[in-house]
């Protein structure tokens, strides 16, 4: 096993510097475009080029992060985005866009593809799916245990980073539109409010408290076992942090994973040691994170989501030890200048040579050049990596060579030199990648088998309850997705078939399944072959590679459609999803104007979206209820039940909080339901091949009188909603 890779955070120059020289193996920061983390410095082109080079002459790797959903109307602007970055020698991107991820690997072959953790990555099943997409590495799903993870590595051998320290969502990363639906800036474009971290509360109590606010992770106690179960990269969080920050935290972790490798039996970390990590930059209290843990009230801030002060004393101590540190590495310069001559300058560092060759050496006519004006130009290293250790100059009294040609020879030397040492360190010289555009294909962007479609667009039904998929059956929808919690009762599916009459009745996947889910999603996929189910509402990459696995294109009565949360931004990110699926579903961030961009470029109608119900805005595997009151699965004697918690906000609203306790996790609903009806017949003309209802925290004949409003308005009736507030989401606005 190689050592693992510590990988550190830049949100600017400086703290990728000081990242460097505090011993990061690794350094991974954002461009101007298409990065995660938008309110930090972020790199121009000019930096990005001069980090590629200045790490691949310490042996170091740079990785950019290419990790937000991107819009069809920007898609065609990655590639010259990523260009200069992979001639210069750009090691990996970071990718979450699933069209993105095969487009890169078309047109930068040498150009290392990593998943972000934003891709939601909970299981060896969904790494298996970003592998045959090309992925050479993959950022799990941060609540993941150990155990989890090395059965990943076990099952698909691919390459593995995990977060060590730093903050922590409270949601699934990827799958968080909380501060994209309550003010317009998306975390899937790196422009996070941060909702999580202000006061919420129950029905029952008062006062602040913060159950949404996940303690800083610092899990450096644990080395021993994380480079043991065979991780490939530590991965630190901090890229809107200061530059003491990046370094002394890296600085810390290089200690101990090289205190590690020299004595496993005898590792411990000092006291002293941890109390430095809490005080540069971190919340109030610091937890493991989830490598022992599936949840808990103790891994929540939850009186104070404020960082503490900055210990002003030890970030001075740590400005000083590395990032005023001289990293320049000497080299042993011999200049010939012979009359009638090239002059021939030669470099020696690093224990390799370069040499370059400039403009013949001329008699002087009137002022030689004298032995201090060539040191002196020779010299002038600039910011370069380097620093004249010794000059040795040979060259006669009246040898004469202009400023202009001493400078460039020095230049052409130097970089003759940081291109022997990056190729000796095993890195691409710039310049030698070359890219491979090619003409877009004329694909169809559904190549499943897949039924015939209705011309009319249909009207279908999500529901949670049994009293809702009553409603649903009752009032004759064309198609029912009925929630993989109420299958356990298989009197009661029986006796929904049997009532079903005209309808489709599909499965509808949990949003989160865990290696522990594994019986059932067997069990799940049981009923399919059986076919009970016409078909399977699928909501994460691991659910979607058990479909293809198991049944696949040889199994058409069992057609797969993709959830929103399965983002489907742009066509090329529908041409990966369409390779399965027969039908996909909006991403609730996309305004009615980018959904016409993408279907306008698909050509297809196979895209259907959610028209009415509550937007599921987190997917937590902490549970707001056992944090504010108790586990209410232990109420329930351990029994397992799908029930509502309700969760208010310091402006009074209430949002239901879905406690699944079968999968153990949480689906936080918006307070308001989501709605469409003014605009049917603008949605109708963008070509939606089917408009969803979704019924949560609804009552049976509550949904029944929704469903009805909304057959009457299919059908070109008007009237009221049965309902008075509702959102427009995000249908003219869009997400930022």
């Amino acid at each position: 096993m190689g050592k693992v890779e510590l990988l550190a955070p830049a949100g600017n120059y400086e703290s990728f510097l000081g990242a460097v020289s505090a011993g990061a193996d690794a350094v991974y920061f954002g461009g101007e475009k298409f990065g995660a983390r938008a309110y930090a410095d972020n790199f121009t082109q000019e930096e990005v080029c001069r980090a590629i080079k200045y790490a691949h002459l310490y042996k170091r790797k740079v990785y950019l992060t290419l990790n937000t959903l991107v819009k069809e109307r920007e898609f065609d602007e990655i590639y010259e985005y990523l260009l200069p970055f992979y001639e210069a020698g750009l090691d990996g991107v970071i990718i979450q866009d699933l069209g993105v991820f095969p487009a890169v690997g078309e047109w930068f072959p040498r150009l290392a593809r990593h998943a972000s953790t934003q891709t939601a990555v909970t299981g060896s099943l969904g790494a298996a799916y970003l592998k045959e997409l090309g992925a050479k590495r993959i950022v799990p799903a941060r609540e993941l245990s150990l155990e989890e993870i090395k059965e990943i590595k076990k099952e698909t051998d691919i390459e593995i980073e995990t977060f060590v320290h730093g903050a922590i969502c409270y949601c699934y990363s990827g799958q968080c539109l909380f501060s994209s639906m309550l003010g317009g800036r998306s975390g899937n474009r790196g422009r996070c409010a941060q909702p999580c971290r202000l006061p919420y509360g129950s029905l029952k109590e008062k006062g602040k408290k913060y159950p949404l606010s996940l303690k800083d992770m610092c899990a450096i106690e644990l080395m021993g076992q994380l480079i043991e179960s065979g991780i490939d990269s530590f991965k630190i969080e901090g890229r809107m942090k200061s530059p003491e920050y990046a370094a002394g935290v890296t600085g810390i972790y290089r200690k101990y994973i090289d205190r590690y490798y020299e004595n496993p039996s005898g590792f411990y970390v000092e006291k002293q040691d941890m109390e430095k990590l809490q005080s540069l930059y971190i919340r109030s209290e610091i937890s493991q994170g989830y490598y022992y843990k599936h949840n808990g009230r103790d891994m929540i801030t939850l009186e104070s989501p404020s960082y503490t002060r900055q210990n002003e004393d030890l970030a001075r101590k740590v400005r000083e030890t590395y990032l005023d540190k001289d990293m320049r590495l000497p080299v042993f310069v011999e200049a010939k200048l012979m009359k009638g001559k090239k002059a021939v300058l030669s470099l020696e560092g690093n224990g390799l040579y370069a040499a370059a060759k400039g403009e013949e050496v001329q008699a002087a006519k009137k002022q030689p050049l004298t032995e201090e004006n060539v040191r002196r130009q020779l010299g002038k290293f600039g910011n370069t990596a380097f620093y004249p250790k010794k000059i040795e100059i040979q060259m006669p009294g009246d040898a004469f060579l202009t400023v202009k040609a001493l400078n460039d020879l020095r230049r052409r030397a130097l970089d003759g030199l940081e291109e022997e040492i990056i190729r000796a360190n095993g890195f691409d010289v710039p310049g030698e990648r070359t890219a491979k555009r090619k003409e877009e294909k004329a694909e169809p962007v559904w190549t499943c088998e897949k039924q015939k479609k209705k011309d009319e667009t249909g009207l279908h039904v999500l529901a949670l309850t049994k009293e809702q998929c009553g409603a649903a059956i009752a009032c004759m929808v064309e198609r029912l997705y009925v929630e993989a919690g109420l299958c356990q009762d298989m009197r009661w599916m029986e006796t929904l078939q049997e009532k079903k009459k005209g309808t489709e009745i599909y499965l509808a996947l949990p949003y989160v399944l865990r290696q522990k889910d594994r019986p059932l999603l067997e069990k799940m996929g049981d009923l399919l072959e059986k076919n009970i189910f016409s078909g399977v509402l699928v909501r994460n990459l691991e659910e979607l590679q058990y479909w293809k696995r198991r049944f696949g294109k040889s199994h058409t009565e069992v057609p797969a459609v993709s959830d929103a949360g399965l983002y489907a931004w742009n066509k090329r990110a529908l041409q990966t999803l369409g390779k399965d699926c027969m039908e996909s579903y909006m991403p609730y961030e996309l305004n009615l104007h980018e959904w016409k961009e993408v279907l306008r470029k698909s050509g297809q109608r196979d895209i259907a979206l959610s028209v009415y119900g509550r937007i599921p805005m987190m997917i937590s595997a902490n549970c707001v209820a056992a944090t504010m009151e108790r586990c209410s699965q232990g109420i329930k004697e351990g029994k397992g039940k799908e029930e509502f918690y309700p969760m208010k906000d310091r402006y009074g609203k209430i949002f239901p909080v879905y406690l699944n306790c079968i999968q153990c996790y949480n689906v936080i609903y918006n307070s308001l339901p989501l709605s469409y009806h003014r605009d049917i017949d603008k949605i109708k003309e963008a070509g939606i091949s089917a408009f969803r209802l979704d019924f949560t925290v609804e009552s049976g004949s509550g949904t029944e009188e929704i469903i009805r409003f909304w057959q009457r308005l299919h059908q070109g009736r008007n009237g009221n909603p049965p309902y008075e507030e509702y959102t427009k989401g995000h249908l003219y606005k869009g997400a930022e």
